[in-house]
């Protein structure tokens, strides 16, 4: 067993990290998607 492993810093789970770091992006990016849309709604 590894050093690392003995000594784990977060015991959290890595599922609910990733799931809010997959949500945060999504709505990121949506959010631009949703913008440039409108941009080009009004342009025309």
């Amino acid at each position: 067993m590894h050093e690392f492993e003995k000594n784990v810093q977060s015991k959290r789970n890595e599922v609910i990290d990733a799931g809010v770091g997959f949500g945060v992006s999504f709505v990121f990016f949506a959010a631009i998607f949703i913008i440039a849309t409108v941009i080009d709604f009004i342009t025309k």
